[in-house]
């Protein structure tokens, strides 16, 4: 059951990387089509227009909701590539462990660095 339940979170979240990244498609590689509908603006790579961008809100929210799912659907899909090498149920354990830990700490620091960004007053 626990299988099948985090392998549902592995789909989840590809919709939800599929969503997230056709938003970062659209604002930072479709410029000039989001300005002609007064959504955006033709040199969205500039560093003004990046760190403008990391203080607004939204941005930091989508930012960390991209980092944590796309941690999780990657380090899961490593995860299982790795146990159906026929390895021990210990070794397995502990991949699933290292993997989690990892995850969670890159989680934490990659969140860490959008809420500091966004709390910056400029650079």
């Amino acid at each position: 059951m626990r299988e099948s339940r985090l392998w549902f979170w592995h789909i989840l979240t590809a919709v939800v990387i599929l969503f997230l990244l056709g938003l970062h498609m659209g604002i930072m590689h479709m410029g000039t089509l989001m300005e002609a509908l007064g959504l955006g603006s033709t040199h969205p790579t500039a560093s003004a227009e990046v760190f403008e961008r990391s203080r607004q809100f939204f941005f930091m929210i989508t930012y960390i909701a991209l980092l944590g799912t796309a941690l999780f659907h990657g380090l899961y899909g490593f995860r299982s590539i790795l146990c159906e090498l026929s390895l021990s149920k210990t070794l397995q354990k502990a991949i699933g462990r290292l993997c989690t830990a990892a995850g969670f700490a890159l989680f934490l620091y990659g969140t860490y660095v959008a809420v500091r960004v966004f709390q910056m007053k400029g650079v």
